[in-house]
């Protein structure tokens, strides 16, 4: 495909001016990147070992997103899908290229209208380049090395523990809202990745057991126990929550893309204002954000490939990719892009599960095969 009919294309998908007609409300925004987090560990897509009993109350309470899907399977891709709202880049995420500042993100957009933008993380921000990449397009850095020894409990190689993480937020919000300016706050959990270390007497997974679903439930109860945490301050009835997964558990790999391994659950939780629901069409990552300024009635203009999923002229579709191999769902149709030019069509089959089986498509939709191509051809918009 040439690069004008490419570009043609995204723009005739894309429209970069996003109006609104309603009154801007600005209100702070918490995002939880979950680390791992696949949607089959919830009660509500049918997990019975009761790993989230936090997440599955407060999905009741929240608009829920049934049908989301990530976009690749590391956690560079997640932020990447969240913060750029585009489909992700063919070999390393833009967050790990060179030259990876000065680029149109969410925070663009906050700033713009008079937000305070973050970055928290447990860890350290230099892993996988994520201080250069956020730090150079508008975010303020609060990660590991920032926080005071003695609020650090307990730490492994990947940084404090979720508990902390959020403790030392709760300290960072109180400061914001003093200064009395909206916030936007992007925050990436640790706790449930190998060693699934975390302080005992939480849950009644002991950390000695060193087990994924321990992980899963730690990091379920330190996000409960920081919601109740935050209904205790001023500014939680200003705050819209949002809770993502960064990508699947045991979702890498190098060349296959079972759609299964990209299911990851999401929700808008704001008492109040956010109305309980829930969104059963297919949605992907890069939606996330635009939806949210959807619910407050932002109005932008933007190179983003997500759009809001809650407007009626909303077109289902998702990105789901590995370091090689890109792909493109629609209507029900999978396109997977591989290096040398190969092509591979399936047909996806929706299931109870809000996931879907794939088998061989016998005839090619090219229509389908330009879109993918279109997509990944231009990096998505920027």
């Amino acid at each position: 495909m040439s690069p004008q009919k490419a570009k043609d294309m995204m723009q005739r998908l894309y429209p970069a001016k996003v109006e609104d007609p309603l009154p801007e409300t600005r209100k702070n925004i918490v995002l939880i990147m979950v680390e791992s987090l696949s949607a089959d560990y919830m009660a509500a897509f049918g997990n019975q070992d009761h790993l989230t009993p936090c997440l599955d109350s407060l999905a009741q309470h929240s608009l829920f997103f049934e049908s989301l899907y990530a976009c690749g399977n590391r956690t560079v891709r997640g932020l990447e899908a969240v913060t750029l709202c585009q489909p992700p880049c063919p070999g390393e995420s833009k967050i790990k290229q060179p030259n990876n500042t000065g680029l149109y993100t969410v925070a663009t957009i906050l700033r713009q209208k008079g937000y305070r933008t973050q970055f928290l993380y447990g860890g350290d921000s230099y892993f996988d380049n994520m201080r250069a990449f956020f730090g150079g397009n508008g975010y303020e850095i609060i990660d590991k090395t920032t926080m005071r020894p003695e609020e650090i409990t307990c730490s492994t190689v990947w940084g404090a523990c979720d508990e902390d993480l959020f403790n030392h937020a709760l300290r960072v919000f109180d400061q914001n809202a003093a200064q009395g300016k909206p916030f936007y706050a992007h925050l990436m959990t640790t706790s449930n990745h190998r060693p699934y270390i975390y302080p005992e007497g939480k849950i009644d997974i002991p950390p000695t057991a060193r087990s994924r679903s321990g992980g899963v439930k730690y990091t379920d109860y330190a996000i409960g126990r920081f919601l109740k945490d935050a209904e205790k301050h001023a500014w939680f009835k200003q705050t819209v929550f949002v809770i993502i997964a960064d990508h699947c558990a045991s979702s890498a790999g190098s060349t296959e893309v079972p759609l299964e391994r990209y299911h990851i659950p999401a929700m808008i939780y704001a008492p109040g204002f956010v109305k309980p629901g829930k969104v059963g069409h297919l949605v992907s990552q890069v939606d996330m954000m635009p939806t949210v300024f959807g619910l407050l009635h932002f109005s932008y203009q933007a190179p983003f490939c997500g759009r809001n999923a809650l407007h009626p002229n909303y077109v289902p579709r998702a990105f789901a990719a590995t370091y090689q191999d890109m792909g493109y769902l629609r209507e029900n149709i999978f396109t997977l892009l591989s290096p040398t030019r190969r092509v591979m069509q399936q047909i996806a089959t929706p299931t109870p599960q809000h996931t879907y089986t794939q088998r061989p498509m016998p005839q090619r939709n090219q229509k389908m095969v330009e879109e993918a191509v279109a997509h990944y051809q231009t990096g998505g918009r920027q």
